[in-house]
């Protein structure tokens, strides 16, 4: 069985789901299908994440103090876009896990610029990733048309926000909705989760 992960490392709600989406989904007989975003796709255009900022940035908080750990908002300007793109050299070399995590940790735990290209090389080198394969992925045109196919095939099934999990017609948006996943994982017999 498939599940389609449809992310933008933008999103803070990725940030929340990153902590703990690989381990629950390691529990059940599944393969990802990984759909990274780049930009504003997948997340409210500019004039609508205006208005939402105040009222997520307080959610995101209370979800922070949940879960213990920081929320340090990174620059407005940060772009998820080479994120995006070095995401595809982690899952080659299977690392994806390891790299989210410590890319949205940057971000939202230290406020990091994760658009800015010497810190995704720092974040790649921290996590092992091979830096020549990751500087070729970076200037890729190639890789950037793959995160708009992603977008296109979202927007296909209906997704309308990140993180989206999809499995066959069941689409599961938000960090708060792992468990609504998980419980369908299992009803469909594909394992148990224990964690």
């Amino acid at each position: 069985m498939q599940v389609k992960i449809f992310f933008n490392y933008r999103s803070p709600y990725g940030y929340l789901a990153s902590r703990s989406m690989f381990d629950r989904l390691a529990s059940f007989k599944v393969e990802i299908e990984w759909l990274a975003l780049a930009g504003w796709d997948g997340r409210s255009p500019p004039e609508r994440a205006k208005v939402k900022v105040p009222l997520t940035r307080q959610d995101v908080k209370r979800w922070c103090l949940h879960l213990n750990i920081p929320f340090t908002p990174p620059p407005i300007e940060t772009d998820p876009t080479l994120a995006a793109m070095v995401s595809y050299v982690a899952m080659e070399e299977g690392r994806l896990a390891e790299f989210t995590r410590v890319a949205l940790w940057k971000e939202w735990a230290e406020g990091k610029d994760i658009g800015d290209r010497t810190t995704m090389l720092e974040i790649s080198r921290e996590v092992s990733l091979d830096l020549a394969k990751v500087k070729e992925v970076i200037a890729s045109k190639m890789y950037l048309k793959r995160l708009e196919n992603n977008w296109s095939e979202a927007q296909r099934i209906g997704v309308i926000g990140v993180p989206s999990f999809v499995v066959n017609d069941q689409i599961f948006w938000g960090n708060d909705r792992l468990d609504f996943l998980v419980r369908h994982l299992k009803d469909l017999g594909l394992g148990s989760e224990t964690r």
